[in-house]
């Protein structure tokens, strides 16, 4: 006999909905004040789509006569909704550590770039690695993710440079949409430097002739499926002109605008992504005020990266200046060679010390607004009926634990659902 819903998850101490009243994202006020549920239960239907959400009481005798698929005792634990990665770069060949001293020893990104390293270094890797080795390579790095606690990603291209390797590194992200319990937001990033040997026109030229139409060509016979385009809007790499030319071309081609700006060099990129209707712009290490007021306007949402900052040593973004204008805040962790982090838990713990973020705040910024900033809100980010089952199962009595705990997450995150199925049940789970 089958079962009336796929999983019960009961009694925790606290269930973290986020949000009380669908909402696509927080701010400021909105994000010091979450849905919490003391003492709660939470139901899950076979569509894997979240049925009820309450009191235990309440929850017992509203499904007193159903049966259920999976039961969890949630006793003594916490639910939080899975947690949301709105930057990564995860497909490549090789790796970088090398870089690292010297960055350690005063190299500056744009040192170790003009070197030959950096970018360019990870693409003669990734250019010369075999597909089946990229879609390996990939599958593990979500795996690691996932049991950190990221339920839905963003994935981008962009160690190719060429049409041949940018659509193979697309391929891969594809097939792992399909493979993968982890939820994948897909990203062309072919505008992630200037190919060796070119100049920025050719590359522009490349991209606009050559490397888009291919895409549209692949996306229509089914062989990969992209959500965002990306361009690295930075001195030296992709001015102000050209970001302009391939952002709007790929917004004519049904994608969301969602790109690196104002990193390293003030490029006026948030006024340009505000203008565009970009759905999200990452980094903004050098926002202008003027930038951060137009990005509030246009609903842009800003994806801040802690551990970019924190590696390369640059300032902090301007995490306070942001909320206060009414800016929608996400946090990535810019997972890369270059800034090797899988853990969203240490990402939030890295925006609350280093960007003055509130705990709150920073759940919400990798929780809804993350989903906000992938065009995923009406399914990811908070626990309430009718929305996707994705959630963490915490093995402490409050769910700040996740971030207070500086790299604990591999104890206290019991178990990774999605959908309703238990993706990851971790035994090392240990009690406070």
């Amino acid at each position: 006999m089958s079962s009336d819903f796929r999983l019960l998850v009961r009694n925790a101490s606290q269930l973290v909905c986020v949000c009380r009243d669908r909402q696509s994202f927080l701010l400021k006020e909105q994000m010091q004040d979450l849905a919490v549920l003391e003492e709660a239960s939470l139901v899950v239907g076979h569509d894997g789509l979240v049925k009820a959400v309450g009191g235990v009481k309440e929850i017992d005798e509203q499904f007193s006569g159903s049966s259920f698929e999976k039961t969890l005792d949630a006793t003594g634990m916490c639910i939080i909704p899975g947690l949301v990665d709105a930057h990564t770069h995860p497909v490549w060949a090789g790796d970088r550590v090398h870089e690292f001293a010297m960055k350690l020893a005063g190299a500056t990104y744009m040192d170790v770039h003009k070197a030959g390293g950096g970018i360019h270094f990870t693409v003669n890797a990734t250019r010369a690695a075999a597909d089946s080795d990229l879609q390996e390579a990939l599958c593990g790095r979500l795996w690691r993710m996932l049991r950190a606690g990221t339920t839905l990603v963003e994935c981008k291209s962009g160690y190719g440079l060429n049409t041949h390797t940018e659509l193979a590194m697309l391929r891969a992200i594809h097939t792992a949409r399909h493979t993968h319990p982890i939820g994948i937001s897909a990203t062309y990033c072919g505008a992630h430097a200037v190919p060796r040997g070119m100049t920025q026109e050719e590359a522009l030229r490349d991209i606009l002739n050559d490397q888009l139409p291919r895409l549209q060509e692949s996306v229509s016979r089914g062989e990969v499926s992209v959500d965002n385009i990306d361009v690295f809007c930075e001195k030296g790499v992709f001015e102000e002109d050209a970001t302009r030319q391939i952002l709007t071309a790929g917004k004519n081609m049904g994608l969301n605008i969602n790109f690196h700006g104002d990193e390293l060099h003030p490029m006026k990129a948030a006024e340009l992504g505000a203008e565009l209707g970009a759905l999200a712009i990452s980094h903004l290490e050098e926002v202008s005020d003027e930038g951060i007021a137009a990005m509030a306007t246009a609903k842009t949402a800003a994806v801040l990266l802690p551990t970019t900052a924190y590696i390369l040593r640059l300032k902090q973004p301007r995490a306070r200046d942001m909320l206060d204008a009414g800016v929608i805040v996400s946090l990535g962790s810019d997972f890369n060679p270059n800034a090797y982090c899988c853990s969203m838990p240490l990402v939030m713990h890295l925006a609350c010390v280093n960007m003055r973020l509130s705990l709150t705040e920073a759940l919400a910024a990798a929780t809804i607004n993350a989903a906000y900033a992938l065009g995923a809100a009406h399914t990811h980010g908070s626990l309430e009926t009718g929305k996707q089952a994705d959630m963490l199962v915490i093995n402490a009595p409050r769910w700040e634990h996740l971030i207070y705990q500086l790299g604990g997450h591999q104890e206290l995150i019991k178990h990774v659902i999605i959908k309703g199925h238990i993706a990851y049940d971790n035994p090392h789970t240990l009690n406070l």
